[in-house]
């Protein structure tokens, strides 16, 4: 059986409304509220869950949102390990305009963890062996930002894939170190790594210098409404977005890793996971607020593409792509 570790340090509870109109100033009243529990790592984990498969999921929390947070991670089938915290876990919200479609996210930076803190964080790498290793979402305030570079080092020459997923100076750091197996950034934060613009074959470019220098091995790029892109040594698949009628797209990064991380440790090849992994996050995008992808959803997509959704009424009337490339 395939170990996984899913690693959130800046966790979050996330909470998701609709309001008729958002203005300014005046009182915004909102309906529908959801509410979840969040965090890149946190997510992945969700996801897993929802595919059927359960993992190792490490979480820094604390204070009395971090009480409402930990009983409501004890509800997934996961083991829960906990750096308890003295600060407060943080809580995002997403309000949708239902006359526009727009969402306003506001996500707060979260609390400020101790040297102490960290180093519990730390230690609990040296407790376990794992096939995968998930470091996901943002480090919180008084952690050195390059976290993961020293989590990545530490793990180095334990035979364990490093998936990373992550942004800015944490990503960069990280690259540096090198070893990695898959990262995601999309293209704006790809942009940011290398302080340039870049176009589609510019960006293929890049990603292959990372993995020619023996940063990581494959680059899933997300392109929003042009699709993913799923770069090696030798080559690249691109594939379109699904153009399905869009619920909420908090989450569909994550899902995106989470749902590729189930078909790989279920020995799809990995050009086929990427396409499993685009599947999640358009399953995603079809749910409503902070709910993530449905199993079902996200095997329709995989096995039938966008002709299942059309049957089914659920694709978007700006759709002009069918199917996938090969």
């Amino acid at each position: 059986m395939t170990s996984i570790l899913c690693v959130a340090l800046n966790p979050s509870i996330d909470i998701a409304n609709e309001a008729s109109r958002i203005v300014p100033t005046k009182k915004v009243r909102t309906r529908n509220q959801r509410q979840n529990i969040g965090g890149g790592g946190v997510n992945v984990a969700r996801v897993l869950a929802e595919m059927g498969d359960t993992c190792d999921l490490l979480v820094m929390a604390g204070g009395a949102t971090g009480e409402v947070f930990l009983d409501a991670v004890k509800k997934l089938p996961v083991n829960l390990h906990t750096v308890r915290i003295a600060g407060s876990t943080r809580i995002a919200f997403m309000v949708k305009d239902m006359e526009t479609g727009e969402e306003f996210r506001f996500v707060p930076e979260g609390p400020v963890v101790s040297p102490a803190e960290c180093e519990e964080a730390r230690r609990f790498l040296d407790t376990g062996a794992w096939d995968y290793v998930v470091l996901s979402g943002s480090v919180p305030r008084g952690m050195p930002k390059d976290e993961y570079a020293s989590m990545v080092r530490q793990l180095a020459g334990r035979n364990c894939r490093i998936i990373l997923d992550t942004s800015g100076p944490a990503l960069k750091a990280a690259l540096d170190v090198g070893g990695l197996f898959l990262i995601k950034p999309s293209l704006d934060e790809l942009e940011g790594i290398v302080g340039r613009s870049l176009n589609l074959e510019e960006a293929i470019k890049v990603c292959q210098e990372f993995i020619a220098r023996g940063s990581v091995q494959y680059v899933a790029v997300s392109l929003a409404r042009e699709g993913a892109v799923l770069v090696s040594a030798q080559d690249h698949l691109k594939l379109p977005s699904f153009q399905v009628k869009v619920g909420s797209t908090v989450g569909a990064g994550d899902s995106f890793v989470g749902g590729m991380l189930w078909a790989l440790i279920h020995d799809y090849p990995v050009r086929e996971a990427f396409r499993v992994g685009v599947a999640a996050g358009a399953a995603t995008v079809m749910s409503e607020g902070t709910d993530l992808c449905r199993r079902e959803d996200v095997l329709m997509l995989y096995q039938h593409g966008e002709d299942a959704l059309d049957s089914a009424g659920l694709t978007s009337p700006r759709s002009v792509q069918k199917g996938r490339q090969p």
